[in-house]
């Protein structure tokens, strides 16, 4: 006697399968914007025109990489030190790419709009960003920066100058 096995030709079972595995693996890849605290535009601090303040860029494989003490005049860069080896090879090769801090509080905001998977900025209580991290992709190798903001001085003192 030959048993004969009824199977559904119908695609449905499997698809409603593939689909629940896709859905649980969204769900453990966890949130893809950033849920800490942020200020966003319109936050007490507005950049004044002229500010000093020391920068340490780190992270990823870009060009923007060291420790600076820059100088800014009506809200562009004047004057940008490298602090280390590797930031004055940066102003040597591309002295125009030091950043004022409303540049890289544009470029969280961006982050942010774009939905990158981290874009943090955590504030001074002077309202002046003091961190700022960006991660692009979080599987992705040396796409993230952090910028860590110190020194800051509204008006013409240098900071770290003696």
């Amino acid at each position: 006697m030959t048993r004969v096995r009824s199977t559904s030709r119908s695609p449905l079972p499997r698809l409603a399968t593939i689909a629940g595995l896709v859905c649980v693996a969204a769900a453990c890849q966890g949130p893809s914007v950033s849920t800490h605290p942020a200020r966003t535009a319109g936050t007490a601090w507005q950049e004044p025109s002229a500010y000093t303040y020391l920068l340490r860029s780190t992270g990823g494989e870009r060009a923007l990489i060291g420790s600076f003490r820059v100088s800014v005049r009506a809200g562009k860069v004047v004057r940008a030190d490298g602090l280390d080896a590797e930031s004055r090879a940066v102003v040597r090769r591309s002295p125009t790419i030091v950043p004022t801090i409303g540049t890289l509080v544009r470029e969280v905001e961006q982050a942010r709009r774009e939905g990158a998977d981290r874009a943090d900025a955590e504030y001074a209580s002077a309202g002046y960003p003091r961190r700022i991290t960006v991660d692009w992709s979080a599987t992705a190798v040396d796409d993230e920066v952090r910028y860590e903001i110190s020194g800051y001085t509204p008006g013409g003192r240098r900071p770290g100058a003696n």
